[in-house]
């Protein structure tokens, strides 16, 4: 079910401050479809949103046309119904398959019926598959000496060598330790 609305925006948005105009007007537009169309659940569409939000937050257009479709999907066993609302003239946007589900869809095809021909392919690669994995193993175990090595290198304490003290910070010490002890002494 389709219908064509033009919803007046100007009277639900000058209710609140001036900062959350454009929040007020998507609102106001959610209710009224929803008052219209009988569900509570609303999508707002891309491009409807685009051009409430177009001006900013302070300035959301003064009305919209809109097309609200009512639509019902299957999720979980159950069906959802929700109403999606677009702007009058807005593309609109298919879901397309993706390339690799239509490929799935080739090679399960293709496979029916031949299940007795995958399992022999299967036996006869049997023993490739085996060197494989064997092949595998060995360089797991090559990369897991390689980084042993590297730990044990990490672990090694390193020599760090005690900043240099100049001489006048020497003789600045000493001097300081004798004051100390003429202190010490009165």
């Amino acid at each position: 079910m389709e219908r064509k609305y033009t919803i007046p925006l100007r009277k639900e948005f000058l209710k609140v401050p001036i900062y959350l105009r454009t929040r007020k007007a998507v609102k106001a537009v959610k209710n009224y479809i929803s008052k219209h169309m009988k569900t509570e659940d609303v999508k707002i569409g891309r491009y409807l949103n685009l051009k409430l939000w177009s001006r900013g937050n302070r300035n959301p257009p003064h009305k919209v046309e809109v097309i609200a479709e009512l639509v019902t999907e299957k999720k979980d066993n159950k069906e959802v119904k929700y109403a999606k609302v677009e702007i009058v003239g807005a593309p609109k946007e298919v879901k397309k398959e993706t390339k690799k589900k239509k490929l799935l869809e080739r090679l399960k095809d293709k496979v029916e019926g031949k299940e007795d021909v995958v399992d022999k392919a299967m036996e006869e690669n049997k023993e490739l598959a085996d060197e494989i994995k064997e092949e595998k193993k060995e360089a797991e175990k090559v990369i897991r000496k390689e980084q042993e090595k590297l730990m044990e290198s990490k672990k090694a304490p390193k020599k760090v060598a005690a900043p240099k003290k100049s001489k006048k910070e020497e003789v600045g010490i000493e001097m300081h330790a004798d004051q100390f002890q003429k202190d010490k002494k009165k």
